[in-house]
């Protein structure tokens, strides 16, 4: 698996259907099939307050700064080939609910 963390762009019909197609590096991706789907929220337990809970120098806290914690990104793996007749492969989108903001996550060899 490649990592990335680039930002695409994504089609898709309605803002909750799975994504149609997607731009990445200048290219059109159409997307085959929807391998599977799930969501995370962030590393709650790396915030700086629940490491100065658990005693960690952590410095001064501000307020909200673990307001994004419970931020959800929900992740597409699909199947997606640059164009009409590309040769398939296996692509994680990350879509950040909170902003809208969509990144290409990762390429599954």
């Amino acid at each position: 698996m490649r990592r990335y963390d680039e930002p695409i762009h994504v089609r898709r019909a309605e803002p909750t259907s799975a994504p149609e197609q997607f731009v990445w590096r200048g290219r059109l991706w159409l997307v085959r099939d929807v391998v599977t789907r799930w969501l995370e929220t962030g590393a709650w337990w790396d915030s700086p307050l629940v490491r100065s809970a658990r005693g960690d120098d952590v410095g001064e806290v501000l307020p909200g700064e673990d307001a994004d914690l419970l931020a959800e990104h929900e992740v597409w793996r699909v199947l997606a080939a640059a164009g009409g007749s590309g040769s398939p492969g296996v692509y994680e989108l990350d879509h950040a609910r909170d902003t809208g903001g969509w990144r290409l996550r990762a390429v599954v060899d």
